[in-house]
Parts: C-alpha cells; structure tokens; sequence
C-alpha cells in the first residue's frame, strides 16, 4: 500500500467533506445501522464473482466495538464450498428465507444479475429491507429501500473507500456528533494510508 503524508490525508478529508461523500455515506450507514437490529438478521450480499469479505469485516468489528449485535453480518455466498465452517457456507436459499425484521445489503460494484435482482424482490416482498451499496444499477436501485450509488468514474471515491465509510458509519452511535464521526474517519484514514513519511 502506498504511503500519504499528513498533508494528503488532511486534503482527502477536506475534498470528501467538500462533495458530500461524508453526509452521503454518514446518512446512509444510519440507515444500515437503524434497520439492523435484529442478531442474523442482516444479510450481505455481493455478486457471483465478489462477496464482500472486507465489508463483512468492518461490521462484524463495528458490531463487536459498539455493541450492536444487529450489525454483525450474515454473509452470503454464491458458491460456498462443502467443507467451510458453518458462518462461512451460508447460500442463497437464506435470501429465500428473508422476512420482516431482517436487512438484506446487497453490494455490487458491478451491475446485479438477474437471479439475484429476482431473489432481492422477492425479500421485499416478505418484508425485508433492502440497502444497496452499487456501481450505477438501476434495477437494484429501484429495488432498494435505500441506496448509495458510486459510480465507476468517481475520481474522488473508490468502491472500496465508500465501504469504509459507511461501515464507519453504522458503527457510529446515533447521539454522537458530526465531528465524533470525522475524528473516527480520521483515525481509519490514517490506518489505511499506512505510516506517515517524513
């Protein structure tokens, strides 16, 4: 990983503030984390060739550090392996099983296909709310409850960048501050950047 001196990150902050990427991905994690109460009940999901493992990551460790055990994900897979331990061979007839109470996440960089677009409608069907972390799709936005678009040529913003926040995000206790949220996006900035250089 490449390293960015105090400057840049100081400068990363301030553009992202600039453009609204910190009220948008802030306003979106509140979301996750206000419909995600119930423990197993929130499902992530990516698409066939990407399950989002560092996403998973993020909220279990959000859902750990704050004790919110709503937020601890139910990864699903696509293709779970026989021989993976139990949380990690978890397929797609749990979306089928998908009902009130539960939050189905789907995160596609990628546009969704169509078997996962049909297992999405049919968990809204049944009551659960749907979130989309996507690339531009706009089946699965329409689909979604809430979404957070990224488009592809987002030159200030990754895909992987907005997870981080919003992960940050849903971690982030309702009644704390604006800049309670900045000096914790601080702290992962300067995890993710790696040690400063002089």
């Amino acid at each position: 990983m490449v390293s960015v001196d105090a400057e840049q990150i100081t400068m990363l902050r301030e553009v992202l503030s600039a453009t609204g990427w910190l009220e948008r991905t802030q306003e979106f994690g509140r979301a996750l984390r206000g419909t995600s109460r119930t423990p197993g009940g929130l499902l992530l999901v990516g698409t066939p060739g990407d399950d989002p493992w560092h996403l998973a990551a993020h909220l279990d460790d959000e859902s750990r550090l704050g004790d919110v055990p709503g937020l601890a994900p139910t990864l699903v897979r696509w293709k779970p392996p026989a021989g993976a331990p139990a949380h990690l061979k978890i397929g797609l007839e749990r979306l089928e099983a998908a009902r009130r109470g539960e939050t189905l996440f789907v995160v596609a960089e990628e546009d969704a296909p169509v078997p996962l677009l049909e297992r999405v409608d049919d968990a809204r069907r049944t009551g659960a709310t749907v979130l989309a972390l996507e690339g531009g799709d706009r089946e699965l936005q329409g689909l979604a409850h809430e979404a957070l678009t990224v488009p592809p040529r987002e030159a200030l913003l990754s895909f992987d960048g907005a997870q981080h926040l919003v992960s940050a995000a849903a971690g982030q206790e309702p009644a704390r501050s604006p800049r309670g949220f900045r000096r914790r996006l601080a702290r992962l900035l300067d995890t993710v950047s790696g040690p400063v250089v002089d």
